[in-house]
Formats: structure tokens, sequence, C-alpha cells
């Protein structure tokens, strides 16, 4: 029987209620602070019990969320009703002692009502705009479990150490179709294995945005979707796998709701840490590894250095497919043995882990399919491509840089299978992950799709593609595809068909 852990009753407390982006006690802190405001409004007979109300549920729960870690979109909440407290009590006391109580003008105290209502209101604001990320329900017919893995291969050394003995590690997150959990069941840490990991990774994303760290603090407090080390599900099926890369400067964890719609219809979704790369790995050890890679500003001293880190990327994703062949043949014990289908196998990435699942399935023919979640296709075009491939895009503006559309047009061109671009409209360069969930919705960066659409059309369109290419699903993939946007087909032939968006 499982057990609920230590934690699962202080998540209960501090679990946002949907659509509000706060959780119970800050919506009752929030409510005390704005009825201290309003009672100096109130006739005298409903003034003090509404003033010791709400004074006494705004230190209730403010002691609650004080044990629990207060987000910083609540201080101007409490900065707002300390200052509606400043006003409030002292006629209440100078009455209990028998002295006469004393109210300024109307006209004097609106001004600072208003100013304090309006501290009080920057909170939720704030918390819409930061939200802790709520994770979409996947809707696979299977539940979804978790676990993290590392490996090391011992034929390739480090390139990005002088130490000629460091070989090269990676940090592996699985995702994987689960037997469902009793109720109640703990899911999953956002980010990272534990809290501290998770905090240390968000501080590592907002520092490598530009972000002050504790903008994003709600995001370590996420829970997902999957279950960590939940029983694989029952029967003898086999699952095809699919090895994700994260962008530059990403995390293996930044499309968690992508990967656990995968997993929910019965894929194996491997995602990778690349340490030197990766905004921060945590080794098993407890190590941490922070990025090194750096842009030089020179545009083609640039590209040269994104091909470098392409192809060390390229060559983790085929060493990562091994490990996971030798995890299915039983080498290593494991509860996926013998249900990994690598014989059906797709590579994927977002941003730069797109480029580099292209190069991976160049240099590596046991990848069956390659998904480029809005990657420039970074290094060399040769040897072409002979995978079905599907390139989703954000939508093309004039501030698109003008060598992208042209380069993985020519990519999928020269593939000897079916090449499919989809470009969808209203979405950013950022919609391809779970930014959309715990960032403000600036439309050039996340799109205008929204936080519950965005992570539904990129899962569709890749499950889409997947069933057809690794499951034979029937049917054309672009008749698909197009409901979620404008496809760009290649085939084999040299044939090339546009097709808009399904009315």
């Amino acid at each position: 029987m499982r057990r609920r852990g230590p934690g699962v009753e202080h998540d209960r407390v501090t679990e946002t209620i949907t659509g509000l982006s706060m959780s119970l006690p800050e919506v009752l802190v929030l409510l005390g602070a704005l009825a201290l405001v309003a009672a100096r409004w109130l006739p005298p007979v409903a003034r003090r019990p509404v003033t010791v109300g709400a004074g006494a549920v705004l230190v209730a729960f403010a002691t609650v969320l004080g044990v629990a870690g207060i987000r910083w979109q609540l201080l101007p909440v409490l900065v707002g009703a300390a200052l509606a407290s400043a006003s409030a009590l002292p006629p209440l006391l100078r009455r209990r002692y028998g002295r006469p109580a004393r109210r300024a003008r109307w006209w004097l105290a609106l001004p600072g009502s208003l100013a304090c209502a309006g501290l009080i209101a920057t909170g939720p604001v704030a918390a819409w705009a930061f939200p802790v990320p709520e994770f979409p329900e996947p809707s696979g017919g299977f539940a979804v479990g978790t676990r993290v893995v590392q490996w090391t291969d011992p034929l390739r050394h480090e390139g990005f150490t002088a130490d000629p003995d460091d070989r090269r590690t990676v940090v592996a997150q699985l995702w994987y179709p689960a037997q469902k959990s009793p109720a109640g069941t703990q899911r999953a840490q956002y980010l990272g294995r534990t809290q501290q990991e998770a905090r240390t990774v968000a501080e590592a994303l907002a520092g490598g945005t530009g972000l002050p760290g504790f903008l994003v603090d709600g995001v370590p407090r996420a829970r997902s979707r999957a279950v960590v080390d939940a029983p694989v599900a029952g029967g003898g099926e086999r699952f095809p796998v699919v090895l994700f890369s994260p962008g530059s400067g990403g995390v293996r964890t930044q499309n968690t709701a992508w990967a656990e719609e995968l997993a929910s219809h019965g894929y194996v979704v491997a995602a990778l840490d690349h340490p030197y790369d990766s905004a921060v790995v945590v080794l098993a050890d407890g190590r941490t590894i922070r990025a090194t890679t750096a842009s030089s500003g020179d545009r083609d001293r640039d590209e040269e250095l994104a091909a470098g880190w392409t192809a060390v990327r390229a060559a983790d994703l085929g060493f990562a497919l091994t490990q996971l062949e030798r995890l299915d043949r039983g080498e290593t014990a494991d509860p996926l043995t013998g249900r990994l289908d690598t014989g059906r196998a797709a590579v994927a990435g977002h941003s730069l882990g797109g480029a580099a699942a292209l190069q991976a399935a160049r240099q590596d023919r046991r990848f069956d399919a390659v998904v480029d979640l809005d990657g420039y296709p970074h290094g060399p075009t040769a040897p072409a491509l002979q995978q079905p491939a599907l390139a989703l895009t954000q939508e093309i503006t004039a501030g698109t840089d003008p060598r992208y559309l042209p380069r993985l047009t020519d990519a999928l061109e020269h593939n000897t299978a079916t090449s499919y671009r989809l470009t969808v409209p209203g979405a950013g360069h950022l919609t391809f992950m779970d930014g959309p969930l715990y960032l403000p919705p600036v439309p050039s960066i996340l799109g205008t799709l929204g936080r519950t659409e965005s992570p539904r059309v990129v899962a569709r369109a890749t499950l889409a593609f997947l069933d057809a290419v690794l499951r034979g699903r029937p049917g054309d993939p672009a008749d698909t595809l197009r409901a979620y946007g404008k496809v760009y087909t290649v085939s084999p032939s040299g044939a090339r068909e546009t097709a808009g968006q399904a009315p």
C-alpha cells in the first residue's frame, strides 16, 4: 500500500485553486485585507465586528502561509492590510477604553483607502501573471509514472572539462504508462527530484532569461500529473520510445506537460539534461553543474558554436537510446525491462534541442521519426534525413530570423521520407514548452494561444504524427495536422503541398 508522504497535507493546504492562481489561505488573506479596508466605510454597528473578524482571519491564515512559505505575490496584500489596520484599529481601541472615537473626514480617508485597495489588488494580478503552474490532466488511457536515471558513457570524453578521465554523463527523466495510483497519492515534484533541486533549477532558468529569481518562486511549488516510481501499466504491451532534448539553457523537465500527454497515450518519453549546456544539472551525487555555453555576439562564430553544441547533444541522444535498449534487454534490473519497443523510436527536441534531434536522426538510423519543435537547424545538412519528420514552427512574422524558414525547408526537402512543417497560428517560441503555464502571457514570446491551449496543441499535433509513423495509424497525417495550423508537406517524389488550417 502506498503511503502518503509527510508533505501531502502541506501541499493540499497550499494547492492553487483552479482558475484563481491562488491557494485557499491566500484567498482568505486577500478577503480579510479587503474587509479591513471596507470596514472604514461601514455603519458604526457593523464596523467593529467586521474589523475584528477580518483581522482574526488575516492573522490566522497569514500565519499558515508563514509556516508553508509566503509567495512574493502576497506581500503587497499584507502591506495594504497593515496600512488599513493602522487606520481601522485606533478608533476601536479608543472606544474600548472610553475615549472618544475620532474619524477622519471621508474626503481625507478616501485616498488612503484607495491606496490600500490598490496594493491589495496587486496581489492577485501578480499571482495571475506568475502563477504556480497547473498541469493539464493527460487525455490518454494510461496513468503516468516518472523517475530519473543517470548514465555515463565510458567511450566518450567530457569535452567541456580539461580532465582526461572525465566521461560524458547525462541525466534523463522517464515518463511512462503506469497503473493508476490510489487517491491522494502525492504527484511528482516539478523541475526536480526534491524541492531544493526544483528551486535550484528555477533560479537557474530565471537567471538565464535575466529575470530575478523571486518572480518564478511559485514554479518549484508545482507538482505535475505523474507519480514517482508508479508501477508500470499492466499487460505485456511494448511501448514506443521518444527521446527529447530541451532548448539552449533549458532543462529536461521543460516539456513535462507534453511528455505526460504522450505517456498517457502509450509512449515512453526520455528527456535529457545536457551537462554544461542545460541551465543547471544536479547529479546523483549532489554535484551541481551549471551552463558554461554562451553566445559570442558574432553571427558566424555563434553558428559554429551552436553546431558544436548540437553535435554533442545529438551524441547524447544516440547514447540514451542505447541505454534504453540495454534497459529493455534486462542488462540492468528495471521495471521497464521487456516493455520498451526501441524498434519504434522517435527523437524530438525544442529550439536547439530540435536541431539536435535532426542531427541525431541523420547520424543514427535507429530513430524512425524526428520531431523538431521550433528549432533552427544548426550544423551540417548532410547526410540527408531518411526518416519521416515533423517540424512545428511559431507564426512567421517580420521579426522572425529570415534564415530560419529557408534553412528548415531545405532540410525537409532533402529528406528521402515524407516531411511535414506545421506553422501554428498564434504560437510563439515558448509555446512549445511549459512556459505558458507559469510565465506572463507576453504575445511576442509565448504567443496568443493561452495557458490551456498551448500545451494541448503541441502535444496533439505530435501525437497525430507519431501515431501515424510509429504505430501505422491509417490516413494522411496532414489531414489531422491541419486542424492545428498551416501544413506544408514534402513527399519523397519532390511533390510539395500546402494546406491551410481546417475550418
